[in-house]
């Protein structure tokens, strides 16, 4: 019964409706009191040391909280600044340097560290340490039974390797035609599209809330392309923008359908696998690209090697915290990381370019923007409010009986109060 009650008021304490009730505590007291009745200073006691039990577990549970709030914090600023400070220096690169693909094929190749960068977290953080060929041959299990053979290779690795390089090169394509706030708020309608692929292919469950988000991005899009007037230069940089959240949102699903969820190590070995295909099957296109003059430099001095390493340091960075970071935070302050670089991406934008925010273009910011954020919600959303109507409603409910009583009952109320009861200690 000690435990009993002090689960009802840990369970109060921290905001949640236990089933333990508080009669079966008064029930308690109450077989206490008539067994063996103890002094009132000893009941004192034991409430008090129950009380301070209760108090550390909720301070233990507030303190975690407050620390996976705090890194959330600092996860939601590093996703932003990396992705928004990429996207900008990637923009100022081609100022330079006009290659996207090359830039593409370059800064792929930085995710070889992936797996490299999760050993050295295991090492320090496992309890139980493992070699390197251990630790690849665990991770090797994620794609199947034989681990990471040739076949497995070209029928799982390969065609995310395709799908990942079209979507980074379509959006630094993209960077070159339209401004850096159209991009990246374009490149925000991907979770929905993620959603309807979602919806068809995997058959996830329909919600309405997520078929206006789709809405709205769509919307969006639209709004977005006749903020420019429809020009010829404006409709092909988002078309390749929208065409990159395309790709995007086919990697997700067809990841989650071919491959299923992976652990953090599978994950970094999944994505170092990725340069590996990047470096043997894609090499040739930038050297094709190069001596064909459709990405051509004259020299190797004039190439500014710092903008290529920064801007994959930026996006290694991004793609670490976008994948990594669950495990410090929640995955929804991650997702507020990329909606929030927008902001940032105009505010540059309104100081180093001739950019127009016109009522146009700003309604399709804030439309893309909300369906972003509608898809952020959590499935079962409904419930949870529907509950916390229903709580709030039982909450007042029961304040206003004790709220009468108090006036009512008066000095004989007081006389109850001034002689202690067993019963009311086992609360």
């Amino acid at each position: 019964m000690d435990k009993e009650r002090e689960i009802h008021c840990f369970g109060r304490c921290c905001g949640f409706v236990s089933s333990v009730s508080c009669t079966s505590c008064t029930a308690c007291g109450d077989e206490r009191s008539r067994e063996s009745p103890a002094p009132a200073e000893a009941q004192m006691q034991a409430g008090a040391e129950g009380g301070g039990r209760v108090s550390r577990c909720c301070w233990k549970c507030s303190v975690t909280q407050l620390k996976k709030i705090f890194w959330g914090v600092a996860v939601v600023l590093g996703v932003c600044s990396s992705w928004s400070g990429s996207t900008q220096l990637a923009k100022l690169t081609f100022k330079k340097f006009d290659a996207p693909f090359t830039l593409t094929w370059f800064a792929t190749n930085w995710n070889f560290l992936f797996f490299p960068l999760y050993y050295l977290g295991h090492v320090f953080k496992s309890a139980e340490k493992q070699s390197p060929k251990q630790r690849y041959r665990e991770c090797c299990r994620f794609f199947g039974d034989n681990g990471l053979t040739l076949k497995v290779f070209f029928t799982k690795a390969a065609p995310f390797g395709v799908l990942w390089t079209l979507t980074n090169y379509l959006y630094l394509h993209a960077i070159k035609k339209i401004n850096t706030t159209d991009v990246s708020v374009l490149f925000c309608c991907n979770k929905a599209f993620v959603f309807l692929l979602s919806w068809i292919v995997l058959r996830d469950r329909f919600m309405g809330v997520r078929i206006v988000a789709a809405i709205f991005a769509i919307a969006g899009i639209v709004m977005m392309t006749y903020a420019d007037g429809f020009h010829s230069h404006s409709v092909i940089g988002i078309a390749l923008v929208v065409g990159s959240a395309s790709m995007s949102a086919l990697y997700k699903v067809l990841f989650k359908l071919l491959l299923g969820s992976a652990k953090f190590g599978e994950a970094a070995l999944f994505l170092s696998v990725l340069a590996v295909f990047n470096v043997l099957f894609v090499t040739c296109i930038p050297v094709i690209l190069y001596f064909t003059k459709v990405e051509y430099w004259s020299s190797f001095d004039i190439v500014p090697w710092g903008n290529l390493c920064g801007f994959s340091i930026l996006l290694l960075t991004f793609n670490i915290l976008l994948n990594f970071g669950i495990a410090i935070t929640y995955p929804t302050l991650i997702s507020l990381g990329i909606v929030l670089s927008v902001p940032v991406n105009a505010v540059v934008d309104h100081y180093t370019s001739e950019i127009v925010f016109n009522s146009v273009r700003v309604i399709a910011i804030v439309i893309i923007g909300l369906g972003f954020l509608l898809l952020l919600l959590p499935e079962e959303w409904d419930v949870w409010v529907i509950k916390l109507l229903t709580r709030l409603k039982v909450r007042k409910k029961e304040e206003l009986p004790e709220g009468n009583g108090d006036v009512t009952s008066g000095l004989p109320n007081k006389s109850r109060r001034t002689r202690p009861s067993m019963s009311s200690f086992a609360h």
